[in-house]
């Protein structure tokens, strides 16, 4: 079985959304709740390797413990940071002015820069609505589906799309086949 993987952007991404809202002590605070090797880890990140997908669980737990005083809420905000941080540089090219659809019919390949293993499949179901569906991924868990949320909420944002409402309809988390998320904006 293959261990899933991710992009040392997306763990690189929610530094840089601990640094911003902590500083530099937050950011001591939230590696002082990981175990020495996480912390050795993080100390050398690099954004094109890829990293255990558990890796990036844990520190998403340490920084909701630590700065968000446990609120899940808190792992939507670590997606959105990772959206700004990536779609503002590195990925921007992805981002469509007004045109939800185009971003969204790109996620199949935004989801393999930041997963090695499963895919994300678009379906356009209304003139302002669309899903979105994680297949085979070999890990998933509750806040990385909040974060999910949190990402493509602020990535259609910055594409200039008003009123986004996302909703995870299905959720392997909770025993569901794949993750579906319902999307639809004003």
């Amino acid at each position: 079985m293959t261990v899933q993987q991710i992009r040392g952007t997306v763990l690189k991404a929610r530094l840089a959304f601990v640094e911003e809202v902590g500083g530099k002590e937050g950011v001591q605070r939230v590696l002082a709740a990981l175990s020495p090797e996480d912390q050795k880890t993080f100390r050398m990140i690099l954004s094109i390797s890829w990293y255990d997908f558990a890796l990036g669980t844990r520190l998403d737990q340490a920084i909701v413990s630590v700065l968000g005083g446990g609120d899940p809420r808190w792992f939507e905000r670590l997606g959105e940071a990772s959206a700004v941080t990536n779609l503002g540089s590195v990925h921007k090219s992805y981002l469509t002015k007004g045109d939800a659809h185009a971003f969204l019919s790109k996620a199949p390949q935004i989801y393999r820069m930041y997963y090695e293993v499963g895919r994300r499949e678009y379906e356009r179901t209304g003139e302002r609505e669309a899903r979105l569906t994680t297949y085979d991924a070999e890990t998933y868990s509750l806040p990385d589906c909040s974060t999910i949320v949190g990402w493509h909420r602020k990535a259609l944002e910055l594409c200039d799309v008003k009123g986004v409402s996302i909703v995870e309809e299905e959720c392997r988390a909770n025993g569901a086949p794949h993750c579906r998320y319902r999307i639809s904006w004003t």
